[in-house]
């Protein structure tokens, strides 16, 4: 019983003191601030999560500057029919969700597992050749995965990806951080063996004033509301480097990607940069969506 108490309270304890480590180191430093951005007239950026939050802010500056923006919307409960849409019909995507009571999509994955990292995943997959196709030299085409802080804390079992062992939303959201950030390193490092004209980053946009903290425990969301207006970034501090890393000419070409904060390339955790996890992680994620 102790035991049980134990693991579901460690990955509580472990997210929140990370969370009061970004936060006052956030605090303590500038906020990124981005540069003026070149013209993207006749690019297509599709943006999952468009319709609030840092998601706006990234679609609004995109189309400020000329590009076709596709805007997916975010529902919890539906399935990747969702995702397979927005390549057909240009319609919804889910963007990510954070701590939400144990539940599944209508497809059957646990529901951080399945809209953080299984849908996007998904996404990319479908439009992988469109984006070989679209991206040139000296202008490739570019994919941006909305990472956490949070997948430092994250463990990826493969047994076990939906979590059905002692579910915790705490440990979930962190495992499926975790798996993004898998997942947007090895499509990298695929593209740039490949010869591609893509890259790949995921990016950290630190505490942010959004919805996405809704589903945290009653007494934190009541003390947390009004702290956020005043310590948190604000969504379009947050989707700062998010456009930086989609738009920046100075991150053209194959040696870029990686995983991005505040402005700036930043290493990672160990197993982030394990191949042979990786590559499972990919090959299980293809057999799950009935890709291989």
């Amino acid at each position: 019983m102790l035991s049980a108490v134990w693991i579901y309270l460690l990955p509580v304890l472990k997210l929140y003191l990370l969370g009061l480590k970004v936060l006052l180191a956030q605090l303590f430093s500038r906020p990124f601030r981005l540069p003026v951005m070149p013209r993207q007239d006749g690019k297509v950026a599709i943006v999952t999560g468009g319709g609030r939050g840092i998601g706006f802010e990234v679609a609004r500056h995109m189309a400020g500057l000329g590009a076709h923006v596709i805007i997916g919307g975010k529902n919890e409960q539906e399935g990747l029919a969702a995702v397979r849409r927005i390549c057909e019909e240009h319609k919804e995507a889910k963007a990510g969700v954070m701590l939400i009571p144990e539940s599944r999509t209508e497809d059957g994955f646990e529901q951080h597992f399945g809209v953080n990292y299984l849908g996007h995943f998904l996404l990319t997959w479908l439009l992988l050749d469109k984006l070989k196709a679209s991206g040139k030299c000296h202008n490739f085409s570019r994919v941006v995965n909305v990472s956490s802080s949070a997948h430092r804390i994250g463990n990826i079992r493969l047994n076990d990806l939906n979590s059905c062992q002692c579910y915790s939303a705490h440990a979930a959201y962190c495992h499926s951080k975790l798996a993004q950030l898998l997942f947007s390193s090895h499509l990298h490092q695929d593209l740039q063996s490949g010869g591609f004209p893509v890259s790949s980053f995921a990016v950290d946009p630190g505490m942010v004033d959004t919805a996405l903290y809704h589903h945290l425990w009653t007494p934190l969301r009541l003390a947390q509301s009004p702290m956020a207006h005043l310590l948190f970034k604000t969504p379009a501090e947050g989707a700062a480097t998010v456009l930086y890393a989609a738009l920046s000419p100075a991150l053209e070409g194959e040696c870029e990607g990686g995983y991005w904060a505040n402005g700036c390339k930043e290493m990672t955790t160990p197993p982030t940069f394990d191949p042979q996890l990786q590559l499972s992680l990919w090959e299980t994620s293809l057999q799950l969506l009935g890709l291989q």
